[in-house]
């Protein structure tokens, strides 16, 4: 069982517990302020060796600063560019500047919630979120690595909540108007907002991806650029997949790759390479939004467009699932639950109508 015993030093009276190791080895915390704070450490080093938890302190000692680079270097391996440099920035502009110097071991749940509130008053909702994921996700670690026995960042009440902006959906005439304004890009448009395709995946689409007799497009490429420069690699999902190409539009992508090459790009930029994003304010999106007179969007709101029109037009979750390449039906009901909203009515008409035949009526007596 640990010892507690006081001694004296120039700031006062402190405490240390003495205490074996799982290992038999003699070992002792020093600095306790009160002898209630060394009982109670007293008593947590009994329960973690039972449970097999315990962890010697001298490894939490180790500071974020030192094990965070670790812990990024290993995000960047299993990330897709733009994701690892969110965590980046977040990491050196938030986390390293307020953690960086503090030990593990010295992290607690009440620093951390005063950390937030500090970031809440400056900062939005997302940033505040990404920047604790970065410190509770190093601590995560440390947790697996023995360097402690639970993570003291986990637990925090005070994480600020997302309010998702009202998404933008034009209709068949608007998507037409917008189309129109877009001039050498109206293939494009048509794609983005009838395929429901990611900007980084219309613009990585090549001659060969399409077979345009069978009106389907093979999504097997993302080209996402961060600052000026493009990384390639696979769709959101890793998954290559399906995707269906209204007849109308094999028309406009027949015509967009006349005299190309298989390996070509459908939508080239200027110097034969992936296409940048368009500038806000002076880009060619921009221009054709103001000309055509639709609501302000971006080309990322076309793909919610395409959901859209293809719930209207009768499709069915799974196959909607399958063409913008979410990972489960259950996410896309959750991130188009707003366009459902008419089944619901549907459903209570439906009701009623049934209820209303003679064969059941006659089982709801009319009141007196």
């Amino acid at each position: 069982m640990a010892t507690i015993s006081s001694y004296d030093t120039a700031a006062g009276k402190r405490w240390e517990v003495r205490y074996r190791t799982p290992e038999r080895k003699s070992t002792r915390r020093r600095g306790f302020t009160s002898k209630r704070q060394a009982q109670d450490f007293a008593a947590t080093v009994e329960v973690e060796k039972m449970r097999g938890e315990y962890v010697p302190p001298k490894l939490g000692h180790i500071t974020m600063g030192e094990v965070g680079p670790a812990w990024l270097e290993r995000k960047e391996s299993d990330l897709k560019p733009s994701a690892y440099r969110s965590l980046e920035t977040s990491w050196r502009v938030h986390v390293k500047p307020r953690w960086g110097t503090v030990r593990l071991s010295d992290v607690d749940l009440d620093a951390v919630e005063r950390w937030i509130a500090d970031l809440n008053r400056t900062k939005g909702a997302t940033v505040v979120i990404r920047a604790y994921g970065v410190l509770a996700g190093i601590l995560d670690s440390a947790v697996k690595g023995k360097r402690l026995a639970r993570n003291p960042a986990r637990g925090v009440e005070n994480l600020p909540r997302k309010q998702r902006k009202p998404r933008v959906y034009l209709t068949h005439d608007e998507v037409a108007a917008l189309a129109d304004s877009a001039g050498e890009k109206r293939a494009l448009v048509l794609v983005l907002a009838y395929c429901g395709l990611r900007w980084g995946e219309a613009i990585g689409l090549r001659v060969r991806h399409l077979d345009l007799l069978r009106k389907r497009a093979t999504v097997v490429e993302n080209a996402v650029q961060v600052n000026m420069e493009m990384h390639v690699g696979t769709p959101k999902s890793h998954k290559s997949r399906s995707v269906p190409i209204p007849g109308f539009v094999v028309e406009e992508l027949a015509r967009q790759c006349e005299g190309k090459g298989r390996d070509d790009l459908v939508f080239p930029g200027r110097d034969g390479d992936y296409l940048k994003r368009s500038v806000s304010f002076t880009g060619w999106f921009t221009k054709a939004v103001e000309k055509s007179g639709v609501p302000r969007l971006t080309p990322h709101d076309l793909r919610h467009t395409c959901a859209s029109l293809s719930i209207a037009a009768g499709a069915n979750v799974k196959s909607l699932q399958r063409m913008l390449g979410h990972a489960s039906a259950a996410m896309t009901l959750d991130t188009y639950s707003d366009l459902f909203e008419d089944d619901l009515d549907a459903v209570g008409d439906a009701l009623d109508q049934a209820v209303s035949r003679p064969s059941v009526a006659k089982v709801w007596p009319k009141a007196d």
